[in-house]
């Protein structure tokens, strides 16, 4: 996904970037994009890369990764220094605004000083999509829609050259593992809504995209079969080691009652056998589900890095290949296997 560094950039002029999605007779031309097909092909590498790893396990922080994770640190504190005020309402907490209001004021500055001296003017283009991933000061709700936001980050990144593809695990298991964390926070500090919720028949109220990587890290190398994933000493033993019982953890502690009635979607996921199945499963859902959505895409930002540019006829879409390590990761005492093919679209991820 990363382009070849500064070389790519040297010619592109940064923008702010545009809501270009104004109807639903629009969605064909997204569907038709390069941004789309980047997204499915970083949502698939990133799913090949995570397999088999650990929440905690030691990894190489590039400098980039470490900077924006403090940068996540200082979202956190903010939302120390604005407690939730007293209201007669039960939901939606009006201080939210106030938290929005200060990381909206310092989120240039975040972004512009976690980025490389060549790429301090991409800037004012990822930090739109910086300010978007953290939910609407004025609904104050959050759904798949600013998690997307977040990846959208996330891919900018790589295709500026501010991040390698060899640190993808990091991004996976450190930045994007923190924001999970930092948006539940906030979640339950300020008692969002949820964006556009189909209720028990939703994967989750709020995320989508750990479930996928979650289930990645299990596809090779699981310590748990999928039928275990609801049950609560495999919870309380891998909660913090793997993404995918994080995320069902954190429904237990926000839910009452049976799994099966108010999560009846990931109750029904815990029949598939294979982890490997569940992952391509819901990153099929995912583009029915949040992808195929006009409420959710209208709020889409395009710019010079992420773009509405019609892929080439015939452009397959990219998925991924689940099951075994790519070559770099594999263990020295099993055989050694082909490393996953580069998908087609945008830069080739």
């Amino acid at each position: 996904m990363a382009e070849s560094g500064a070389e790519g950039d040297k010619k592109r002029e940064y923008v702010v970037p545009e809501k270009l999605i104004k109807s639903p007779a629009d969605m064909d031309l997204w569907q038709m994009s390069e941004c789309y097909y980047d997204l499915l092909g970083f949502i698939s590498s990133m799913s090949v890369a995570l397999q088999g790893t650990r929440n905690s396990q030691e990894l190489s922080i590039p400098p980039v990764v470490e900077k924006l994770m403090k940068a996540l640190d200082r979202l956190e504190q903010l939302a120390i220094e604005t407690p939730p005020i007293d209201q007669p309402a039960r939901f939606g907490n009006v201080a939210f605004k106030s938290w929005f209001q200060k990381m909206q004021s310092e989120s240039m500055q975040l972004v512009s000083d976690a980025l490389p001296d060549t790429l301090k003017d991409a800037a004012k283009e990822l930090c739109v999509y910086f300010v978007d991933c953290f939910g609407n000061p004025t609904r104050i709700d959050y759904g798949t829609g600013h998690e997307l936001a977040f990846v959208m980050f996330l891919m900018c990144l790589f295709k500026t050259g501010a991040v390698d593809r060899k640190d993808e695990v990091a991004i996976g298991l450190k930045l994007f593992q923190q924001y999970i964390v930092l948006v539940r926070k906030l979640q339950v500090t300020y008692r969002m809504e949820p964006a556009g919720s189909h209720g028990v028949w939703s994967l989750d109220d709020f995320q989508f995209v750990p479930f996928i990587w979650g289930s990645a890290q299990l596809a090779v190398n699981s310590p748990i079969e999928p039928a275990q994933f609801v049950e609560e000493k495999w919870i309380t033993k891998f909660k913090k080691e793997l993404m995918f019982v994080g995320c069902i953890d954190y429904i237990q502690q926000v839910k009452t009652g049976h799994f099966a009635e108010h999560s009846n979607q990931l109750w029904s996921i815990s029949a598939v056998p294979q982890w490997s199945k569940i992952c391509t499963g819901l990153i099929k859902m995912y583009q029915k589900e949040v992808l195929s959505k006009f409420p959710v895409i209208q709020h889409v930002y395009f710019g010079s890095i992420l773009t509405l540019k019609t892929v080439k006829p015939g452009t397959m879409l990219p998925s991924p290949r689940l099951g075994m390590l790519p070559r770099q990761q594999h263990r020295p005492a099993g055989p050694a296997v082909p490393p996953p093919p580069t998908f087609p679209g945008g830069d080739g991820m």
